[in-house]
């Protein structure tokens, strides 16, 4: 089994996959919060927790590759894989090979999860294609038709914004961010939730219309993250919604990788 684990700054992914099997399936996904401040032992009994509640046992991990923009925790969880899952994981970044050239300034700059992304969506939806992925950031990928990576945007995610909001407007309250029945309120909640909500998709298809115009007509444009179900919903370009999308790009990456070495006569597993 291959354990991918994506590590956000608000939100971590973890997806168990049979790397084995021909179609390579999901086993299970669990997404959590990601906290700072806890220990090795904290997110490992945290982790095993997750398996035995899904009847899963933390032996059957044969490898382990994670996704991290939470530059403090990856001491952590190295210390957790080699305590409780007895494997050293390979963190995507330098030296281990996508297959996606990547056509920016400089490559180094582009986060782990943002590739992984670009790699599953050019994989699964073929090029050209653009991503956008809802998280505490809302990340914009554009991949060319030979499946280059040509650059992005970014902007706060929506969650940032409700809290610059909230915390600079002293007689405004916090609210339930959800999609209101229209976009004139008629009260406080729900003129909150219309600027919030509506002004977002303004915002992601604003941005998407300028790619459009500057990539041609893409074959997909991709929504994932947590916030990508609620937004598609009225956004006029998003035509897919993988949630496992940042997952996926982890194990096809694994597989280029593991592929590499047997090619070049390296019998040992990365």
């Amino acid at each position: 089994m291959l354990l991918a684990l994506d590590v956000g700054n608000t939100n971590t992914v973890l997806g168990l996959y049979a790397v084995d099997q021909a179609e390579q399936p999901l086993v299970a996904s669990w997404r959590v919060t990601t906290h700072l401040n806890q220990t090795v032992d904290e997110y490992g009994v945290f982790f095993l927790t997750l398996f035995r509640m899904n009847a899963l046992d933390a032996s059957s991990v044969s490898h382990i590759i994670i996704s991290s923009v939470v530059p403090p925790l990856e001491s952590t969880l190295r210390r957790v894989c080699e305590k409780y899952f007895n494997k050293q994981p390979i963190f995507l970044g330098p030296g281990v090979k996508s297959g996606m050239p990547i056509l920016v300034e400089n490559p180094a700059e582009l986060g782990a999860d943002r590739l992984a992304d670009c790699v599953a969506a050019y994989e699964k939806y073929g090029g050209p294609c653009i991503v956008v992925d809802f998280g505490t950031a809302t990340k914009f990928e554009a991949i060319s038709e030979k499946g280059e990576y040509l650059g992005g945007a970014i902007a706060p995610g929506l969650g940032i914004s409700a809290d610059a909001l909230f915390n600079r407007a002293a007689r405004l309250f916090r609210i339930d961010i959800k999609r209101p029945p229209k976009v004139i309120g008629t009260n406080t909640i729900t003129h909150l939730q219309s600027g919030l909500y509506f002004g977002y998709i303004g915002l992601v298809d604003g941005i998407l219309e300028r790619m459009i115009g500057e990539l041609g007509t893409p074959k997909a444009i991709v929504a994932t993250g947590g916030l990508a179900r609620m937004i598609a919903e009225d956004s006029r370009f998003i035509t897919e919604i993988d949630d496992r999308l940042t997952l996926d790009g982890l194990r096809i990456i694994f597989e280029r990788n593991r592929n590499a070495r047997a090619r070049n006569g390296r019998t040992e597993q990365p």
